[in-house]
């Protein structure tokens, strides 16, 4: 049986959240005020949060560093652990976005290929730089940018 003492060393602070994990304090109290994050129990004011909220956050930074946003993020932490869809929910969401990422690779190989020619460029003036005869060579700005 757990007593209050022993709860309370398994607390983190907002701070020691931030530290461990790299993440900004500002972060975790936007995360908490959209409901991304469970409310931390506050103990003389502050935040304290659970140890858990470290495997959390890692979810939260590899899914967005693989491009879901955070409503995709709150879908994947929405399922619980005896929910046997989680994984489903998961390869439903990378289905979706696999393809809007090969093609912002291909995209991005088209621009690099563009900036490699135009870093070897010798043309005394962009009149004379053949770059500049096809603006259809490169994706559409919005496109890229989207």
């Amino acid at each position: 049986m757990r007593t209050g003492v022993a709860q309370v060393t398994e607390l983190l602070t907002i701070g020691e959240v931030a530290r461990l994990t790299g993440r900004a304090a500002s972060s975790l109290r936007y995360y908490e005020e959209i409901g991304l994050i469970d409310t931390p129990v506050r103990l003389g004011g502050r935040r304290h949060y659970r140890a858990e909220i470290i495997k959390t956050l890692a979810v939260i930074d590899t899914a967005q560093r693989a491009g879901l946003s955070l409503d995709e993020i709150r879908l994947l932490l929405d399922a619980t652990e005896a929910d046997e869809t989680t994984i489903e929910h998961l390869r439903d969401v990378a289905e979706r976005k696999l393809p809007e990422v090969v093609a912002l690779i291909e995209r991005a190989e088209i621009v690099r290929g563009w900036l490699e020619h135009a870093a070897q460029c010798a043309c005394p003036t962009l009149d004379d730089c053949p770059l500049f005869d096809e603006p259809s060579r490169l994706p559409e700005r919005e496109r890229m940018l989207g």
